[in-house]
């Protein structure tokens, strides 16, 4: 039985191999910290945080997520070690809450590894706190027990770290939030809040897949959001969650679709026959428009493949930590150890761990199938925007006459399954640059393309996501300027220059380059001035106030300090007034400038030319393989798109 525990009570702990998780609705930082019978922190080694995870008997999450699974292994803590302190923590500068009072109440459980709950914990009460000491485990008398604390610090994680005798307490702090500032750069935008709920599953849970601890109670749905900085509402996943590893199939009806969607919105899938799988059906999520319910049906398939995976996953470790515990205690004895009656528990060891794997792949197989024909029928019906290039519906595309949700950047998939791959949208006007990885990069398919080649390919790849900017925007409300100090890009620029929709011609040279990122300069700083003083109709007439995207190939070559921080300070005040970076460059090549340009990397969103499995998850922190949208071989299609861009301008006069 779940012992639902409040602010000072304490359990008795039945087992020392345990997970917490953790379910806050919005991105926190989880740690852990040791502490000895007086319940000090010896130092900096016995914390556990996202820059330094692991220590013995302890794992905490690498990033700031919305939830964490933390693992403990009491009997292998350090010696000295009587108290085991969960911290959490609200990211500094991630443009997030700042404090607890403003998010959903933290809940905690602690679990066994089966999943099954031990004790859990509501974190109400909160307000200024911008860190929380959420439980504690503890040794009383050679047994092990958990106190809810809900001990919150106005003063954050360097307060609360100074609570517990950690020396240098504020630089410690600073060290972690710039771990989880680091973390939080790779991250794919978590989705917005529908305004008709969460995609719903029907879970039917079985012995070893046990449902995680519900979460706090929602809260009233509220309009759409942008994706980076709308609060969550989904279900906790965990890696154990019951969702589909369960055996639930996806339930693709959306019942509660009918509060939110407008009286125009099309029919829901027909009921399934009794064993069989509703039949998806594309745009049937929440929303008052196509492309908006087409927007939320695919972070919708976004967060359905990661819950499954981590159901999965959470499974495949399950087995095989139950099939360690049962080896242990079999050959214990060491008269097991050798003979039939240690060859007998052995096989029997394996033989339950290979069921419980082939049930997990069962559910997860019949789940990703569900996926796949979702995928199916999602992809053909999706508008040029949200669309690959070679989606027949580039050919018929006309320049809008105003500027869909989101853009499609990308695909991400996971190893369980590559062929099942899910858009990757970002929303529109952009929030946050990108940056196209130039170097090389951990992943196989950079390894083996010459460095020139993969130079190439990501300026081809910028080229790309220029011209898609420039097809979705209606005509004469978006500029490309592009910086090539060498002109070494001439060739893959030759569609944005054969077709005259760039705002002028590559500047190159120092001088260029200076001229350029002047004029963008100027630019933000009139527009500033003119929305706080809110005199907008006093900005210069030939001051273009429509979206401004600058394209800079091979930074830092041909920037001076100057150019450097005016370049910084496009990417920190751009976005909110309208001009935007999308910058090709090898971050090793920029190391001679230090960690100067460190925040400038973490404000830009990082794609790669080829395949990379460098983007996580909000949830459980998977490794995402991003796949770079290509063009067909032999198409055309680019320089159509840009063609119909640029007949466009000259019909409207621009």
């Amino acid at each position: 039985m779940t012992a639902e525990l409040v602010r000072g009570q304490n359990h008795t702990l039945p087992q020392t191999r345990l997970e917490i998780r953790v379910s806050a609705g919005t991105p926190v930082v989880a740690g852990a910290t040791l502490g000895d019978e007086r319940g000090t922190v010896r130092g900096v080694e016995w914390i556990a945080h996202p820059g330094s995870p692991q220590l013995p008997g302890l794992e905490v999450s690498q990033q700031a997520a919305a939830d964490h699974r933390l693992a403990v292994d009491l009997e292998a803590l350090p010696a000295g070690a009587h108290r085991v302190t969960v911290l959490l923590a609200l990211p500094v500068g991630a443009g997030g809450p700042a404090r607890f009072g403003a998010v959903p109440a933290p809940f905690v459980a602690v679990t066994g590894l089966d999943g099954a709950e031990i004790a859990t914990f509501t974190l109400t009460g909160l307000d200024a706190e911008s860190a929380v000491s959420a439980l504690e485990l503890y040794r009383r008398q050679d047994a092990w027990k958990v106190r809810a604390v809900g001990q919150g610090y106005a003063g954050g994680l360097a307060e609360m770290l100074a609570d517990q005798g950690v020396a240098e307490a504020t630089g410690l702090a600073g060290s972690i939030q710039e771990a989880v500032t680091r973390g939080l750069a790779r991250s794919v935008a978590p989705p917005p809040r529908t305004q008709g709920g969460d995609r719903v599953r029907h879970a039917t849970g079985s012995a070893d897949h046990r449902p995680t601890a519900p979460p706090p109670a929602p809260e009233p749905p509220e309009p759409l959001t942008d994706p980076a900085t709308a609060p969550q509402s989904h279900t906790a996943p965990g890696p154990a969650a019951a969702g589909p590893a369960a055996g639930g199939p996806i339930n693709y009806a959306h019942p509660r679709r009918q509060h939110a969607a407008p009286p125009s919105a099309p029919p829901t899938a027909p009921p399934a026959q009794p064993g069989q799988a509703a039949q998806p059906v594309a745009g049937d999520a929440t929303g008052w428009s196509m492309d908006e319910r087409l927007y939320n049906q695919i972070w919708g398939m976004f967060e359905d493949l990661a819950r499954a995976v981590a159901a999965y996953r959470s499974a495949v470790d399950f087995a095989e930590s139950r099939m360690d515990q049962e080896l242990d205690r079999a050959l214990s004895d060491p008269r097991n150890r050798i003979g039939g009656a240690g060859d007998r528990a052995r096989e029997a060891a394996r033989a339950k761990r290979d069921e419980l794997t082939s049930r997990a792949r069962e559910a997860l197989d019949r789940d990703l199938a569900q996926l796949a024909a979702e995928a199916a029928v999602v992809e053909p019906a999706l508008p040029a925007a949200y669309a690959g290039w070679g989606n027949p519906v580039w050919h018929a595309h006309r320049v809008p006459m105003e500027i869909p949700m989101a853009l499609r950047i990308g695909d991400l998939h996971l190893p369980e399954r590559t062929d099942l791959r899910v858009p990757l949208l970002v929303r529109l006007p952009l929030e946050r640059g990108i940056w196209v990885d130039s170097g090389r990069t951990a992943s196989e398919a950079a390894a083996l393309i010459d460095t020139d080649r993969l130079r190439g390919l990501a300026m081809e790849t910028a080229v790309a996501h220029a011209a898609r900017l420039l097809a979705v925007y209606p005509p004469g409300e978006f500029s490309v300027h592009v910086i090539d100090p060498a002109g070494a890009a001439a060739g893959p620029l030759a569609p944005l220059v054969d077709a005259g929709v760039l705002a002028g011609p590559p500047a190159a040279g120092a001088g260029g380059v200076a001229s350029v990122l002047a004029h963008l300069t100027r630019r933000v700083d009139l527009v500033q001035m003119a929305v706080r003083a809110g005199a907008a109709d006093s900005l210069p007439p030939d001051l273009d106030t429509g979206e401004q995207l600058l394209v800079v190939n091979d930074f830092p070559h041909g920037f001076d300090d100057r150019a450097v921080t005016q370049l910084r300070y496009l990417a920190d005040e751009g976005p909110a007034v309208g001009v935007h970076l999308l910058m090709v460059a090898d971050r090793e090549e920029a190391s001679a400038y230090g960690p100067v340009l460190d925040p400038l990397w973490r404000s830009l969103l990082r794609i790669t030319p080829v395949a990379d499995s460098h983007l996580a998850d909000p949830w459980v922190g998977h490794a995402w393989t991003y796949e770079p949208l290509a063009v067909p071989p032999g198409s055309r299609v680019l320089e159509q798109v840009l063609a119909a861009v640029a007949a466009a301008r000259r019909a409207a006069g621009r």
